[in-house]
């Protein structure tokens, strides 16, 4: 089939249209996930009452009622915003300890920083977290 000079034009600019549109969906796409400011997704769990007045990694005395938690690499005293992913809510909690030692899971929460996620009666929550300082 032969097309007229004027045909294979309108084709060629149909087909820049098309590419150009899915140039632009894959620049926003990738640029939603660039502006994710997620440093870490996974599953939080949170200590035992067991804990409660142990010696932490960092040489504090644990808490429960304290918005403490253990990661196992964030230096001591990083401020930790823990955003629970099916419901939203979230907490700020600063690293005060070593752990979780359990694989798949990120951090190990105080009771109280739990207790403001709404964890306590299910025990573990898919989490992200957001290293704030």
């Amino acid at each position: 089939m032969v097309f007229s000079n004027k045909a294979n034009r309108a084709r060629r600019g149909v087909l820049r249209v098309a590419l150009l549109s899915i140039a632009l969906m894959g620049a926003a796409t990738a640029g939603n996930a660039l502006a994710s400011n997620v440093d870490q997704r996974g599953i939080a769990s949170y200590y035992a009452d067991y804990f409660e007045g142990r010696t932490t990694a960092s040489g504090e005395v644990f808490k429960q009622k304290a918005l403490t938690a253990a990661h196992r690499t964030l230096p001591f005293g990083t401020v930790v915003t823990v955003t629970r992913r099916d419901s939203g809510d979230q907490v700020e909690v600063v690293i005060n300890d070593r752990g979780p030692f359990v694989d798949g899971r990120v951090i190990d929460l105080s009771k109280q920083a739990a207790r403001e996620l709404g964890m306590l009666h299910r025990g573990t929550v898919p989490v992200d977290l957001i290293v704030q300082r």
